[in-house]
């Protein structure tokens, strides 16, 4: 039986040895790719022929490629935007002049972040975001004194200690005089730090009582969070 597209084979071995592809051809004569594969079974193409459809197809692939980095980066956009949206909306819903609410949050930070020894009140991070909330919510709930308040900094072999103490007490608000040390990894000596990376500060704070309460503060917290759960589990399992 000849196939209803045969009037337009001639046309198509044509295309395919003019070194059109087969998306190509499928396109233009709207004949199926399935037939097409068996006409060109045959069809022997010269090293010039080829070299042109293997860079039409690389040329494909690299447009399919930027397209889907495009597509990726648009859906990566609007999960973002769609995260601040929900996390403005909680936000807004938040008193944050209530210090307690502030002090709370600071007990769950401290509980995740901040030293449990004996040395006393201290936290420390390569986030100045963080260490900022730190020093300023101790500053607002307890009323420290900020001279009390004291920073070190542990940098890579490669940093300038002035400069990086300079760069946090910019960060944190803390003058530059409150920085009392410097510790050197000896061991990235001969080694590239990131430009991005500012090494890791330390603050510290002589208070014990305020390292006691914020981690009580947040395990109980923590504890009260769970039993609710195991409450409303049993009702439910009553029901």
């Amino acid at each position: 039986m000849i196939s209803k597209w045969y009037e337009l084979k001639q046309a198509a071995l044509t295309k395919r040895q003019a070194g059109a592809s087969l998306r190509e051809i499928e396109r233009s004569l709207k004949i199926p790719r399935s037939t097409l594969s068996g006409w060109f079974k045959n069809v022997q193409l010269t090293p010039d022929q080829s070299l042109k459809l293997l860079d039409k197809q690389l040329k494909g692939l690299e447009l399919a490629r930027t397209k889907a980095v495009i597509w990726h980066n648009n859906q990566k956009l609007r999960r973002i935007r769609k995260a601040h949206a929900e996390a403005s909306k909680v936000l807004d819903q938040i008193d944050l002049n209530d210090k307690a609410i502030v002090e709370l949050a600071l007990a769950i930070l401290y509980l995740r972040e901040g030293f449990k020894t004996r040395v006393g009140l201290g936290m420390g991070n390569s986030d100045p975001l963080i260490l900022k909330f730190f020093i300023n919510a101790l500053l607002n709930i307890y009323k420290l004194d900020e001279n009390k308040i004291k920073c070190e900094l542990h940098l890579r072999a490669d940093q300038d200690p002035e400069a990086k103490k300079q760069y946090w007490s910019d960060q944190l608000g803390i003058g530059i005089e409150n920085f009392i040390g410097v510790s050197i990894d000896q061991r990235t000596i001969g080694s590239t730090s990131y430009a991005t990376y500012n090494g890791v500060c330390v603050v510290r704070c002589s208070s014990i009582a305020i390292q006691r309460k914020l981690l009580y503060l947040a395990k109980h917290f923590c504890e009260a969070v769970i039993s609710l759960r195991a409450v409303s589990s049993v009702g439910r399992a009553s029901h």
